[in-house]
This record gives structure tokens, C-alpha cells and sequence, in this order.
């Protein structure tokens, strides 16, 4: 019972292990191990706690440049290029492209004319060809996408860089190949070195100066408006003024400082749809901006100056790059402010939402105060001077120019996994929703496997005891019935010689003999249920079971294939010897013979003993067959056979089943 359960109990682990390893298949990500479900929960968790932390994309609006766009070709291996002029020799850290973005009316917003393969090319001045630092194709799964693309670069040195394309992707309308990009901005620290640039291009579009002209890729616009996750919301300041005003902005840094950046932040605009006024509202159309040491601007230095021509030159953050000047005083003014008719009247419109100024990549006019050259009631107007450096916007925390672009760029890698993660998820929790039901079943069968082994082993017990009783009971009629009709015989025998005094004290000895023998049988008959080496020799056994048995009867017995016999399992020697001497017994009560013979063969195929007496022979179909003959036969799994020969007396034959391995050890 313990074996079959404990076989029946590891078919089950087996099947709750092949259960279990389907659910280590491989994840969405990189791990040392097969994540669990766990590990996968516990990453769809950190993405987005960590999409929580980064700016978002919000698109521009109203009306603008869109970059540069290449002539169409009708093959994607047209070579395309475009090389931006450094002017010196800068130390590179990092290069990010900037899609242009189409409005697809399937699929959302997507990157349009994006290169699906291609290579970015470092070079030094003088030098014909560069050194590749970066190269991408379809492996790299940049498309779809809306996201800007950062390119790390280690810090490599250069003069020029050059964006140089080996596959073309199609363009949305008429789904001819293009290059085209929004923005290319290549950093040495905090600083775009691109800005403002010379760029060469490999196919000037045909309306140079419009809305898609090569100086557009460093004009410092994106499609962006900067929407970062952090920081509170702060209005833009904003005021009207008569229309002869003059507005100019001053702000003490307090102390000297080395500037080569200004970013000024126009107004943020409605969100309304269609949006209610264009990029560049309130933005002067020409602005000059000075240094000076002095307060009252008595010496200055002209750091930068502006002029907005078109649409085109408008954004949601100018950015002006100049020489590097060292100034305590920044003074901004509008030579040519914004000018609009409201309400019937033409009045001088200005406004900003944030002015930084640069030194080092340091934003030094953050909390300084800017004053105006006019005035300003703070009590009427909530749009204060004190929202130009608070460092915040319509959407929150203003961030640099590099960190911005890196945080839309992650934001792409992540909102690019989430799905991958959330469907692998759903396939896992799907698997073990299948596993846990499956492994139902098998703990509802494998009980069931249980009940069914306790009751078959109980039958099968049942069936070994009554066997066992059956041998018992077999061997004791067999074993002590033969020396129980011996000592009868020999009794009967001690009568007819009471006469001969010799005679008869031989065969009191030999009654003496077989009452002993008797009790030894009786108490060791327990033994032949485990027989280990009795009965290995059965022709001499078997002649000594004859003289004792039959006492002066003539008999013969002979054996063939001894070889055969010392191999046949101990408990079938029993059993065969047992039926020979049940039925010596037999043709001593019954038969009235005055001989016997018998012949015990043996080889590979069978096992055959045929005991003859020349008696008064037995009626086989009348059922004379006796008992306990059967009884042994059946206990050897054996054919018996009882026949009358011609000559008269009585056959008995007993044939051993030919499969071997039954029979023999």
C-alpha cells in the first residue's frame, strides 16, 4: 500500500512541476532569472512611478516652422544628408534628434519622415571624413515615435556633425521617401552648441525661408511646450500698455556674471482648439538685450538682438545664444513691442512667461526681480514681474534644455514597454489562472488516486490473507495428513506383526519417528510461507516421501532436467512437492494399488510430474478428482490432469505453466 501510494504521490509533483516551470517563461525585461509575476508586477510598478516623475508631451499649436524636409524620392536608398557647423572645435557629450510630428488620423500623433536607418558622423575642421559614433536601422525599433531621440556621445571632440542617412522612411501624405527633422540639438554640457548654427544640407527644399527652411533645425523651437510633472503652476506675466509705449526689463544679478544664453518663455497659450492666438503673442517683434556693470546703463554692451520677420521665427521659448560678456545688469528691451487692436482700440501687448539667463549652464536670474519702465499694479494685476524668475511656467517646474529632451526620450522607452509588460502580465495571470485550475483537478484526482490505492490495497490484502490461510491451511492438510496416514499404515501394519517381536519394535520406532516428525511440521509448517532452502534436492525428497509414505508398496521414480528444477522459485518447489506426497497419500487410502510410479520432467518451456498406479482408478468426469489435489494445483497456477489408462489404475498429471518467469528465480 505504501509503495503504490508514494508512486502515485511523485506522478503528481512531477505534474506540479512541469505545471510550475510554464509559468518561468521569459519576461518583458532584462533579468538575472526568469522573472516571477512578482518581479514583473514589481516593474510595472516602477515604470510607472518613474513616468509619474517625467515631462509629458504636450504638442504646440497655432501656427510655426516644422523644421527642414529633403526632396521626395521613390526609393529609400536615396542618400540624404545634413551637417551642422560648429565653428570650433567643442567637446560633445550628447546629440538629440527632434522628429517632425504628424497628425495621423488612425494611429494618433507620429514622427513623419524620421530616417529608418542611418548614422551620426563627428568630424574635425579640415577633415574630409569623421568618425561614425552612432549608427541605427530598423533593429533598433526607433519608429513609431514622437519622442526626441538622444544620442549619447562620451565626450568626443568636433567642429561639425553630421546626420547621414542609408534608408529613407515614407513621408505620411503622399507616402513618398524623405528625410526630415524638426530639431537637431548637439550639448557640451548644458550648453546647445548647434544653436544659431550654419547647416548644409544634401537637397535644399524648394522654399528655403518658409515654413521647413535647414536653419529651422537650430532655431532653438520644438514641438513641444514644456509640461514637466513637478513644481506648481505660475501664470505668465502679462500687461497692455498705450500703444507708444516703450517696454524695457531690468534685473540685478547682484553680482558679476559671465553669460552667453538668454531663454525667454513666451506666454503660454490657450488650450482651446483651434487655439485662440499664434506662437510669439506678446512677444516683442524686436528685442534688444544689454549688459552692463553699471545700474543707471551709463556704459552697456549689446549682448543680443532679435527680430521676428515671420510665424516662422516664433515659439513657445526663444532661445539666443551670444558671445560670453561678464555683466552685473541685464536690461531686455522691446524696440519693436507686440501691437494688437482689443476692443476696438490698437494698444502694446507684452508678456513672458519666464526669463533665464545663463552662465555656465546655470540659470542665474532665478528669484532675482526684474523692474520695468513701467508701472505695474500688483494689486489689480496678478500677473506679477516676480513670475519671470520663479522658475516655473503654466505647467509647473521650468527644466533645462538637456534634462527636458532626456525625459521625453525615457518617456518613450517606458510608454514603449508598458505594453509589452502589461501583456506579458495578463498572459502570466492567464497561465496560472489555467495552472491553479489544472492543479485543482489533479489534487482532486490525485485524492481520488488515494481512495482508490487505500481500497485496492485492502482488497489486495484481503486477498493475501485468504491466500495465505489457503496455504495454510493446504499445507498442513498436506503436510500432516501424509504423516498422519503414515503412522495409520504403519499402526495397521504393527497389528499383522504383533507375532514377530523384532518386526514390530522397527515399526513402533518408525510410529515414534513420525509422531516426532508430525510436531516438528506442525510447529515449522509457518515456515514454508517464507521458504528460503527447503526442498532443493526433490528426487531425493521425493524418494524419501515414497519409502515413508508408502511403506512396502513398489514404486519407481525418476527426474529429468534436475538443472531445471534447482531453479524453479522455493515456494513453487514447495508446492510441487506438496502435491506429489498429497497425492502419494491419495493412492495409498483410495486406490488399492500394489506399485506406483512417478516422472518429474523439467526444461525451458515447462514443468511436468505424471504420477500412474495401477489401483482402481478414479472417475475424473464424475468429479472424483479430490480436493486438495485442486486446491494445490490451483495455488501453483497449474493444469491438472487425472486419466485411466487402458491397462487400468490411475494418471495423474500436473503441467506448470511455461512462462518462466512465473516458476522459476
Amino acid at each position: 500500500m505504501l509503495t503504490t501510494t508514494i508512486r502515485i504521490s511523485c506522478l503528481a509533483l512531477l505534474a506540479l512541476g512541469i505545471f510550475i516551470g510554464d509559468l518561468s517563461a521569459s519576461g518583458v525585461e532584462h533579468f538575472d532569472k526568469p522573472p516571477s509575476i512578482k518581479d514583473l508586477e514589481q516593474r510595472l510598478n516602477d515604470i510607472d512611478a518613474e513616468l509619474e516623475t517625467l515631462a509629458g508631451y504636450s504638442l504646440r499649436g497655432g501656427v510655426g516652422s516644422v523644421g527642414y524636409r529633403s526632396q521626395a524620392h521613390e526609393d529609400y536608398k536615396a542618400k540624404e544628408w545634413i551637417q551642422i557647423d560648429l565653428g570650433v572645435e567643442e567637446v560633445i557629450d550628447e546629440i538629440v534628434l527632434v522628429p517632425t510630428i504628424w497628425r495621423d488620423t488612425k494611429t494618433g500623433f507620429r514622427a513623419d519622415g524620421f530616417p529608418e536607418e542611418f548614422k551620426i558622423i563627428v568630424g574635425s575642421k579640415g577633415a574630409e571624413e569623421g568618425q561614425v559614433i552612432a549608427t541605427y536601422g530598423p533593429q533598433d525599433k526607433l519608429l513609431p515615435r514622437i519622442a526626441p531621440l538622444v544620442i549619447p556621445c562620451d565626450g568626443v571632440a568636433g567642429s561639425w556633425v553630421r546626420v547621414e542617412t542609408t534608408k529613407l522612411s515614407r513621408r505620411a501624405w503622399d507616402k513618398k521617401y524623405i528625410l526630415q527633422l524638426f530639431e537637431i540639438l548637439v550639448f557640451s554640457g548644458e550648453d546647445n552648441i548647434a544653436l544659431q548654427k550654419p547647416v548644409e544640407v544634401s537637397s535644399p527644399y524648394f522654399d528655403d525661408g518658409g515654413n521647413r527652411d535647414k536653419n529651422h533645425l537650430v532655431d532653438g523651437f520644438g514641438p513641444y511646450l514644456m509640461d514637466a510633472s513637478q513644481g506648481e503652476q505660475s501664470p505668465a506675466f502679462f500687461i497692455q500698455l498705450p500703444v507708444e509705449a516703450k517696454p524695457t526689463f531690468t534685473v540685478d544679478l547682484g553680482v558679476r556674471q559671465t553669460l552667453n544664453r538668454i531663454h525667454i518663455h513666451a506666454l503660454d497659450l490657450s488650450d482651446t482648439v483651434p487655439q485662440s492666438f499664434n506662437n510669439g503673442f506678446g512677444m516683442p517683434r524686436r528685442l534688444l538685450v544689454e549688459g552692463s556693470d553699471h545700474a543707471d546703463f551709463s556704459k552697456f554692451e549689446r549682448l543680443v538682438e532679435y527680430q521676428i520677420e515671420s510665424v516662422y521665427d516664433a515659439g513657445p521659448i526663444l532661445t539666443l545664444g551670444f558671445a560670453p560678456v561678464t555683466c552685473r545688469y541685464v536690461r531686455i528691451a522691446a524696440l519693436e513691442p507686440f501691437q494688437r487692436i482689443s476692443r476696438g482700440r490698437l494698444t502694446t501687448e507684452i508678456g513672458f512667461a519666464e526669463i533665464e539667463l545663463f552662465s555656465n549652464g546655470q540659470n542665474v536670474a532665478l528669484e532675482k526681480t526684474f523692474e520695468s519702465n513701467f508701472l505695474v499694479n500688483h494689486l489689480q494685476n496678478r500677473r506679477t514681474l516676480r513670475s519671470l524668475t520663479d522658475g516655473r511656467n503654466l505647467y509647473g517646474e521650468i527644466l533645462p534644455t538637456r534634462a527636458w529632451m532626456g525625459e521625453l526620450a525615457r518617456r518613450h522607452v517606458l510608454e514603449e514597454a508598458r505594453p509589452r509588460l502589461v501583456a506579458e502580465l495578463e498572459l502570466r495571470y492567464a497561465r496560472q489562472t489555467t495552472n491553479l485550475n489544472r492543479l485543482g483537478w489533479l489534487a482532486v484526482l490525485l485524492a481520488a488516486g488515494i481512495v482508490v490505492t487505500i481500497l485496492v490495497e485492502r482488497l489486495i490484502r484481503m486477498r493475501h490473507v485468504a491466500k495465505v490461510r489457503l496455504r495454510l491451511a493446504a499445507d498442513l492438510h498436506d503436510e500432516l495428513g501424509a504423516n498422519l496416514h503414515t503412522i495409520g499404515l504403519l499402526s495397521d501394519m504393527a497389528t499383522e506383526t504383533i507375532d514377530d517381536p523384532e518386526e514390530l519394535s522397527t515399526l513402533h520406532r518408525r510410529i515414534r519417528s513420525e509422531t516426532e516428525r508430525s510436531g516438528i511440521a506442525v510447529r515449522h509448517c509457518t515456515d514454508m510461507l517464507e521458504p528460503d532452502e527447503l526442498y532443493t534436492d526433490m528426487k531425493e525428497d521425493m524418494e524419501r516421501a515414497g519409502r515413508r509414505i508408502m511403506a512396502k508398496l513398489e514404486h519407481s521414480i525418476t527426474v529429468t532436467g534436475e538443472e531445471y528444477l534447482s531453479e524453479l522459485k522455493p515456494r513453487t518447489r514447495i508446492d510441487l512437492f506438496l502435491f506429489f506426497k498429497e497425492s502419494l497419500v491419495n493412492i495409498s487410502r483410495h486406490s488399492g494399488a500394489t506399485k506406483f510410479q512417478s516422472h518429474l520432467i523439467a526444461d525451458k518451456k515447462r514443468v511436468q510430474l505424471t504420477i500412474s498406479d495401477n489401483g482402481k482408478g478414479l472417475e475424473a468426469a464424475n468429479g472424483m478428482l479430490p480436493k486438495s489435489l485442486k486446491r494445490r494445483a490451483k495455488l501453483l497456477h497449474a493444469k491438472v490432469q487425472v486419466e485411466t489408462p487402458e491397462s487400468g489404475g490411475t494418471r495423474i498429471k500436473l503441467v506448470l505453466s511455461t512462462r518462466r518467469w512465473k516458476i522459476f528465480s
